[in-house]
């Protein structure tokens, strides 16, 4: 997300607006923020995670979205693109352009050196606000690190994981991640495979 606001908008006029735009935006608190373009070890991390999850999906009612589809912490906003978000239930949608998830289960972000606060902080605790998010996962892009935050009984419980020799289970999505593979042509980390 850009630090400069684009303009000030109400909910409604925000998704006219994002409908139409050739380029995406988040919307928190009214603000209209520009989303900068990522990194290649970002795309690759991306595309791995796409494809590790999405063939762990096969023939189960499962669907996991890259980055172009908005998620809602509510009706009325904040809006984000989350880097990935993934479901088992029937997926809601905000209206009947199917454009905006409700209830994603799991959201994963790869950090990155400029948005990272900003991730780790506000955005991170809209993701909590979504009743139906059980977990929100953090991929760096600098190390083959993970972080995983779980709601368990109303509270976020934290799991590190780290190096190419570690698995790790998403409970929520009954997928199983290897970050050798997560981390594959991710250019200047140690991977081995």
């Amino acid at each position: 997300m850009s630090s400069e606001p684009v303009r000030r908008l109400s909910p409604e006029d925000f998704l006219a607006f994002e409908r139409q735009a050739e380029t995406k935006h988040e919307y928190v608190g009214g603000e209209v923020f520009a989303m900068s373009g990522a990194s290649a070890r970002h795309n690759v991390i991306v595309a791995n995670l796409v494809l590790e999850i999405g063939l762990q999906f096969r023939g189960r009612p499962c669907r996991v979205f890259p980055s172009d589809l908005r998620v809602a912490v509510s009706a009325a906003g904040p809006f984000y693109y989350p880097d990935l978000s993934a479901l088992c239930a029937e997926p809601r949608f905000l209206d009947d352009r199917f454009d905006t998830l409700l209830n994603p289960e799991v959201v994963i972000e790869v950090l990155s050196p400029s948005t990272e606060a900003f991730v780790r902080g506000l955005k991170f605790a809209h993701y909590r606000a979504i009743p139906s998010v059980q977990e929100v996962v953090l991929f760096a892009q600098d190390a083959v690190r993970i972080e995983r935050f779980v709601r368990r009984e109303g509270e976020w419980v934290l799991s590190d994981h780290a190096g190419p020799e570690a698995v790790v289970e998403i409970a929520a999505l009954g997928c199983r991640l290897e970050l050798a593979r997560v981390y594959d042509k991710v250019e200047g980390l140690p991977v081995e495979r």
